[in-house]
């Protein structure tokens, strides 16, 4: 297949060097596989380093504790990657005797893991003949191919993932898969793609029709709702409360300031006068300190609206409210989990 040995032949002229792609240990890849699940890799490379280092293997990962694994995950989002590659650490410490599977259905079985980072371990890893599917590759089939299936749809995803599976080579599976997302990640790239140095374009059906921008097609738009976040910043003697995030809502596991979440942004005035803001305060003492400008956060499907206000207390939280929280050093804030948005703002202070 001329597609499939061009992209091969394009690989190893212009692959990145990766310290995920000089391993067939599985455990490093399909660590690489969860950091890189909506991140860059220029972002995510530290953060696979240091966790390689700090859990060399599948046995260490299981044995650590949640809030250990949280703290180091801390600026990379979508929580649920680090929870879910903790559960799944145990679930191969339990049912494989901490040997990573190497048979697909018994990786895609993991917490956590998708067709997608299945086909990839055992292809990677391996060398199945499992072909991946992930948006490179889909932006890639489709322009090559002018496919104009939505990817979203339920049978747009049947036919990427049928032609994916025709195009893989007898040999070279890894390397083919390594290849066909990495022209994706730095070739065929979303906006702008690099079309006249393209080893492809010839046979491009986008490229000869421009339509290249239009490809490839996405029937669901997201729709992001606005969440308003009004954090109470307690201090009393060098002393600062922080609230862990419970399940169910973004940042399970994560620490914050005291939230009141409101329907829409508040006033100061309005916000001390809240029934929210009474109960957590109480009747303590307090002096209002300094109040943030409203700073936004844009996740996946939300866009946070965040204010901190800082005060400083008289006394002590009444007992009854402070089991809700712990309370820290201020210079120990840095030692638990803390949402990016807050970590952020942290470091804009004194």
């Amino acid at each position: 297949m001329d597609f499939t040995y061009r992209l091969l032949h394009w690989y190893s002229l212009n692959k990145r060097d990766l310290p995920w792609r000089a391993t067939q240990n599985a455990y490093h890849i399909w660590l690489s596989e969860i950091i890189l699940q909506q991140t860059r890799v220029a972002q995510g490379l530290p953060y696979y380093l240091r966790f390689v280092e700090q859990f060399p293997d599948v046995v260490s990962l299981a044995k650590a504790d949640e809030s250990s694994i949280l703290k180091l995950w801390q600026g990379l989002g979508y929580y649920s990657r680090a929870r879910n590659l903790h559960t799944a650490a145990k679930e191969i410490q339990t049912l494989h005797k901490g040997v990573f599977p190497n048979d697909y259905d018994k990786i895609r079985a993991l917490k956590g893991i998708g067709d997608y980072t299945a086909a990839a371990i055992a292809s990677f890893a391996f060398n199945k003949s499992h072909a991946v599917v992930d948006g490179n590759v889909y932006r890639v089939l489709s322009r090559v191919f002018g496919i104009e299936t939505p990817i979203d749809s339920t049978s747009g995803k049947k036919e990427f993932a049928q032609l994916a599976q025709e195009l893989l080579p007898i040999k070279n599976v890894a390397a083919y898969n390594q290849a066909i997302m990495e022209f994706g990640a730095v070739q065929c790239v979303p906006a702008n793609p690099h079309c006249v140095s393209c080893c492809l374009s010839d046979i491009c059906i986008a490229n000869k029709s421009n339509s290249v921008k239009q490809l490839p097609v996405k029937a669901k738009k997201t729709k992001q709702r606005h969440r308003y976040f009004n954090y109470l910043l307690l201090e009393h003697k060098n002393n600062i409360i922080l609230h862990k995030r419970g399940s169910g809502d973004i940042w399970q596991g994560l620490y914050e300031f005291p939230l009141i979440e409101t329907q829409k942004a508040v006033s100061e005035k309005q916000l001390l006068q809240s029934a929210d803001f009474k109960q957590i305060l109480c009747q303590t003492k307090f002096t209002l300190t300094r109040v943030s400008s409203t700073t936004k956060h844009i996740l996946s499907h939300q866009i946070l609206h965040a204010r901190f206000y800082h005060f400083t207390l008289q006394n002590k939280l009444p007992l009854s409210s402070k089991k809700k929280y712990i309370v820290v050093k201020i210079e120990d804030i840095n030692k638990h989990a803390l949402p990016r948005l807050i970590d952020r703002y942290l470091s804009t202070i004194d």
